[in-house]
């Protein structure tokens, strides 16, 4: 069954082309979900990315817990360095570099989800 995790932030007015950019050059991470031993323990199935003014949300769509999916997404190369060039458009700074300063923007930028439903045939 799928699970989303959806973060939000606002950019610097005027950032927006460089932002779409940003999203529209970055490489797929590993789909894979893998714990720090390197075992499967769950699948990336999807991205979205949506922006209105400055407001940008991500939303991911993944099989397994976001306890495994956020560190697993933070080793990624193609994700990292996709943070990197977003951290100069980020309206407030966050701090990417350690498992808090990570920890602490996503708890902060974190949506409630309030419904998610899919058509089964």
């Amino acid at each position: 069954m799928a699970n989303y995790f959806a973060i939000m932030w606002n950019i610097k007015p005027g950032t927006q082309d460089a932002v779409r950019k940003a999203f529209a050059e970055y490489a797929r991470p590993d789909h894979d979900v893998k714990d720090a031993e390197g075992n499967v323990v769950g699948k990336l199935l999807g991205t979205q990315v949506y922006m209105k003014e400055n407001t940008v949300i991500r939303v991911l769509e993944f099989e397994g817990s976001i306890i495994d999916v956020a560190p697993h997404m933070g080793r990624q190369p193609a994700i990292r360095a996709l943070e990197n060039e977003l951290d100069k458009y980020l309206e407030t700074p966050r701090d990417m570099s350690t498992a808090e300063g990570a920890r602490k923007f996503f708890m902060e930028s974190a949506m409630e989800t309030l419904v998610a439903r899919r058509w089964n045939e």
